[in-house]
């Protein structure tokens, strides 16, 4: 097959040492050769890496499920069932009797130089030559259900009233409002009354809401997980609140740094901490709901990937335990895209009126039609079924992870594993001091993170500690980076 897609003699399908461009089909030729139980999803990822980044550019035209199989020697099968899931998508388009094509809807991204995605935060942090960035809580975008959610819109289009396309009610359509109720009951374990559940534009919002009505009641200080998300202590400064890194052991907060803080608030990720992977321990939760009654305070719950369960069932919400203490906060990033900016957070009764205003005049509430197509995606089943997919990618993901670091970083203790987006990797001391290993990954192209960016604590050994994000890389692109690494890094 040549760069335009058309099968061709076997002497013209490989490049001459000078030619710039390669073959569609070589583009495939690693997923062709991957084991035969996942031959299938690296065919669909190398193809649709080729799409994303302009390999095979817009309007390309490939060739016949027929050709292509018996140029890779693969199935038949795996090669339709490729095209059905990319045209599914969107990367692909499909006319009658005229064949399959690269689509134009596609942004190319061209600039990634290899299977790893690096955000706009790798080249300020690393400079322009990272091509692997194991950046922890990044989704996999190629992940998003373009089909589903077209149909979802077009149904929410043709069912929706006039009025509600007027200026919405700042808590969110009550047809979302329910639908959210009920999904959050069943898989989460939230009490919630559809009344007091707020449609928002993520946790993000759902924290600013938050430390706005908390600063209006009196409150100055808001305590934070240590080590924790950095973001949470932008957020609360952002509206007057001056936060207090509160530290964690391997149960959850330590009770006392609590008790002494003088706080009355405080935000916790309890199902799968962020960083460190753990659960809270029934006991620290327990504990956390008593000071939570004792100082009159609340709590924000930020149950950022709840859903991500993988070795035994999901950690049921701190919220259903009190829900007069517990605002709890979620969102569809993880699940569908954090660029549609649609999460919930439920709130106490005490504090819904003055949410649910500030909501208002913050902008007015939340676009219509967003909502109702998610609506329709959680009632129809859509939402599940999205999960259920990302779950089973993700766990595959993780599992290469965990592979490459046991083959590349021998002696390498791995936590926080049966949940969420990321790892902790306690690498051995013979790699550190973790300054040098970062900075050596970093010269080879991989960008890594330690534990302790995400907090005030400092390790007293040399033993280096990394935070691994995982669920944006393809199986290949993990493998890659993590052999990269340790080559950069040299026998140990």
């Amino acid at each position: 097959m040549t760069p335009s897609g058309t099968t061709s003699g076997a002497a013209e399908r490989r490049p001459g040492p000078d030619s710039g461009a390669q073959p569609a089909w070589e583009l495939l030729l690693p997923a062709a050769g991957a084991p035969a139980r996942r031959r299938g999803r690296a065919l669909q990822e190398a193809l649709r890496e080729a799409v994303r980044t302009g390999r095979l550019a817009a309007g390309t035209r490939l060739p016949s499920s027929r050709a292509l199989a018996a140029d890779l020697r693969v199935s038949r099968g795996l090669v339709t069932e490729a095209y059905e899931q990319l045209t599914a998508e969107g990367y692909l388009r499909s006319d009658r009797g005229s064949g399959t094509w690269v689509s134009g809807t596609v942004r190319s991204t061209r600039t990634a130089t290899s299977p790893g995605s690096p955000a706009p935060e790798s080249s300020e942090r690393y400079g322009s030559g990272v091509t692997v960035d194991f950046r922890p809580g990044v989704p996999d975008l190629s992940l998003f259900p373009r089909a589903a959610w077209a149909t979802a819109q077009r149904a929410a289009l043709g069912q929706l009233p006039h009025h509600a396309l007027g200026y919405p009610d700042p808590r969110g359509l009550p047809v979302l409002r329910a639908a959210l109720a009920a999904m959050l009951t069943r898989r989460r374990g939230v009490v919630v009354d559809p009344d007091r559940l707020v449609v928002c534009s993520g946790v993000a919002q759902a924290a600013t809401l938050l430390g706005f009505v908390l600063r209006g009641r009196g409150h100055a200080k808001v305590g934070v997980e240590d080590p924790g998300s950095p973001e949470h202590a932008r957020l609360f400064a952002a509206t007057g609140l001056e936060t207090v890194w509160l530290p964690l052991d391997e149960e959850g907060l330590r009770p006392a740094p609590l008790a002494a803080a003088e706080v009355r608030a405080v935000v916790v990720t309890p199902s799968h901490q962020f960083p460190s992977g753990i659960a809270w321990s029934a006991e620290r939760r327990s504990m956390l709901l008593d000071w939570a009654r004792s100082v009159d305070g609340y709590v924000l719950e930020d149950d950022y990937d709840g859903d991500f369960r993988y070795d035994r069932a999901p950690v049921g919400a701190l919220q259903g335990l009190d829900p007069e203490r517990v605002v709890y906060a979620g969102s569809v990033s993880k699940s569908l895209a954090p660029g549609l900016r649609l999460g919930w957070t439920v709130v106490p009764e005490v504090l819904l009126d003055e949410v649910v205003e500030r909501k208002r005049t913050m902008d007015l509430g939340h676009p219509a039609l967003d909502q109702a197509a998610l609506a329709y995606m959680v009632t129809g089943g859509g939402y599940d079924r999205q999960l259920r997919r990302c779950q089973r990618v993700y766990r595959e993901r993780r599992d290469a992870l965990l592979a490459a670091l046991h083959a590349h970083f021998p002696g390498t203790s791995v936590t926080g594993i049966a949940a969420g987006l990321h790892v902790i990797a306690r690498v051995p001391a013979r790699y550190g001091p973790a300054e040098r290993f970062l900075a050596e990954a970093a010269d080879a192209g991989v960008a890594l993170r330690a534990l302790e960016e995400y907090g005030t604590a400092r390790p007293s050994d040399r033993a280096v500690r990394l935070v691994i994000g995982y669920a944006h890389l393809t199986p290949t692109a993990i493998e890659a980076g993590i052999r990269r690494a340790a080559e950069a890094l040299g026998s140990r």
